[in-house]
């Protein structure tokens, strides 16, 4: 039996903000062993040449991408939604282990099911090489302070 992923569809704007920064909040963990139990089993994802379906490829695809993305940290906000369907952009910071930082610009498409799992992620993803002077995203790895400003905020 499934449990419920709260909220659920269909969603109000205050909803989708809260499913929106729990996501944030989960991939900031940077733990595909926990990442994964958010999306369907048979979920389907398109995240730039990678096409995971299920959890499993999905955690793999985790699993590559954050042994390559050091340091990452990621800001996710709302773009718009509609029944059981949110948009976000996102724009996320990282750097490679020759030392080279990059931001990675996005904009992401989701569905849920009734339960609040997400069953389907379609991303398109931008990685601009930026030098460390750059960078806007400093807190601790792990979840993004409450006061951090926003994308908006930031001008991203």
């Amino acid at each position: 039996m499934m449990t419920i992923k709260l909220p659920v569809p269909p969603f109000t704007k205050a909803t989708a903000i809260q499913k929106v920064r729990l996501a944030e909040d989960a991939w900031n963990t940077r733990d595909p062993d926990k990442v994964v139990f958010v999306y369907t089993e048979d979920t389907r994802w398109r995240n730039r040449t990678d096409f995971p379906v299920g959890r499993e490829q999905v955690h793999q695809f985790l699993t590559r991408k954050w042994g390559r993305e050091l340091e990452y940290r990621l800001i996710k906000e709302l773009w718009a939604y509609g029944g059981n369907r949110i948009a976000v952009r996102f724009a996320y910071e990282y750097h490679n282990d020759a030392g080279q930082w990059f931001r990675a610009y996005g904009n992401e498409n989701w569905e849920f099911n009734a339960e609040g799992y997400m069953t389907h992620r379609h991303a398109s993803i931008n990685d601009l090489p930026i030098s460390e002077s750059e960078r806007k995203f400093f807190w601790p790895i792990g979840r993004r302070p409450d006061e951090h400003p926003e994308l908006s905020e930031l001008a991203l």
